[in-house]
């Protein structure tokens, strides 16, 4: 009982002393005005709802439902791009407000943040496939769209 009662006094010392004791430095110093600034804005702009000027019909994507455009999208890259050369698909893609890299593989995106949710249309063709790999992702931050 004595050790439980000293240990209370103990306790009630430390706190006592409060944030201005002599304890040594804080743990998590303030340091004003060291932080990075925001990234640069990637200049991409949304697609249109509907058919893009370069003819890929984007539809009513500010709307849907990830699970049921993503398919759809992809079913539409496929018929679009059937048997056509990897040259014509970039630049057809491009024309449709893509941006491509062509390392190992062809890969095209558009990636946009609007009303707190990003979305990302994406084609992605590997060396010696026959069909693109196309979809649509959503991320919003927090729980409603």
């Amino acid at each position: 009982m004595r050790e439980l009662a000293i240990a209370l006094v103990a306790l009630a010392g430390a706190c006592a002393a409060g944030p201005n004791s002599d304890a040594g430095p804080p743990a998590f110093p303030a340091q004003r005005g060291t932080a990075l600034p925001p990234p640069e804005p990637s200049g991409a702009t949304a697609p249109p709802e509907g058919t893009a000027a370069g003819g890929i019909d984007f539809g009513r994507w500010r709307q849907a439902d990830p699970a049921v455009y993503g398919p759809a999208f992809q079913s539409q890259v496929r018929a679009r791009y059937d048997d056509q050369e990897l040259s014509y698909i970039r630049a057809d893609l491009e024309r449709n407000g893509f941006r491509c890299e062509d390392d190992r593989r062809l890969d095209c995106r558009i990636e946009i943040m609007e009303r707190q949710c990003a979305f990302d249309w994406y084609v992605v063709l590997e060396r010696g496939a026959s069909a693109p790999a196309a979809g649509f992702d959503l991320m919003c931050l927090g729980a409603n769209r």
